[in-house]
């Protein structure tokens, strides 16, 4: 039976005896939409992209109309009210608080040949991100999985790290936890080294910080975000960090400069090669980077709220390399 028919069912059984439904799920999801639609009289509804088609079949089969709309789904949330930007500053400052801890933990390391160590242990990156998630815990938030990646883990962008962190490399740290009270995210990335930085990662460093700066000085109300995206690969063009394929994997910059923030850490609008509109109220990352095998990744983030004029900067922690 498939999940229209047993829908059909569904429908009928709340409509004569309520309290012999069943509780499969997609007739158990049908069944409440089903008593929330007729108590207010709707007859269709509008979902996103990704709406499960299974639940979709299941509307449709029950005699309700279901029609799905582009992203964004709700586009009055890209644009934040100034209660929402204090909302979102109050979860930076959890970010910047775990992001202080995991800076301190590095520096506080011994370093020893290749690697760092807290007395005769070497330093992890699940114990630096363990260190963060209690540290967002103690002020209410969740941390979901932060990223603590050192050296050749850290040219892949998404990677999480594990094992020992290295010393003399680049250790990325990607914090962006949920405010448990206002539901709001922060989003914040530093990257450290702990020793001697190389002359290329030194490089590096002041190109990212570069590039984020161009992407800063570009944001504003009416920009074209690949206009943002194209000014930061101009500065990495022009320091000489080339984009492109490397040994069997993608090197340079290869990822968006950013990304609205808000009730989910990843939001509407992007900031890309492709073209989409900023307006004054969106609250975007500015995040570029740079990845290169043998070397290591380099990335600062923060989060920014655009205006007329420009935008304003909602992060204060230090960038730093050598700590």
């Amino acid at each position: 039976m498939d999940a229209v028919t047993r829908l059909h069912d569904v429908v009928e059984a709340v409509k004569k005896e309520p309290g012999a439904l069943p509780e499969e799920p997609v007739a158990r999801f049908a069944r409440l939409v089903a008593r929330i639609a007729w108590d207010r009289g709707v007859t269709s509804f509008e979902v996103p992209a990704g709406f499960p088609v299974a639940q979709a079949d299941a509307l449709r089969g029950a005699g309700f109309g279901v029609r799905w709309l582009p992203a964004p789904f709700v586009a009055e949330r890209s644009r934040k009210t100034p209660e929402e930007v204090e909302k979102i500053r109050g979860a930076i400052g959890h970010t910047e608080a775990a992001m202080r801890v995991a800076v301190d933990r590095i520096a506080r390391a011994t370093v020893r040949g290749q690697g760092l160590f807290e007395g005769a242990q070497p330093l992890t990156a699940e114990g630096v991100r363990l260190a963060i998630d209690i540290a967002l815990l103690e002020r209410g938030c969740h941390g979901y999985v932060s990223i603590v990646a050192g050296g050749e883990q850290g040219v892949d962008p998404h990677e999480r790290g594990s094992g020992p962190l290295p010393a003399h490399l680049p250790i990325l740290l990607d914090i962006f936890p949920r405010d448990l009270t206002t539901r709001y995210h922060g989003d914040m990335t530093r990257t450290v080294v702990k020793g001697s930085a190389t002359s290329q990662v030194k490089k590096m460093f002041v190109a990212v910080k570069e590039a984020k700066q161009a992407a800063e000085a570009t944001l504003r109300d009416g920009v074209d975000g690949a206009d943002v995206h194209a000014a930061v690969e101009k500065v990495f063009s022009d320091a000489g960090f080339k984009t492109g394929v490397e040994n069997g994997r993608m090197a340079g910059f290869f990822h968006g400069t950013g990304h609205g923030l808000g009730l989910d850490v990843h939001e509407y609008p992007r900031i890309s090669k492709f073209h989409e509109t900023l307006k004054a109220g969106h609250v975007v990352t500015v995040e570029p980077g740079l990845y290169y095998p043998g070397i290591g990744g380099v990335r600062l983030e923060d989060d920014v709220v655009l205006t007329k004029e420009g935008c304003s900067n909602l992060c204060s922690f230090e960038s730093v390399l050598e700590v």
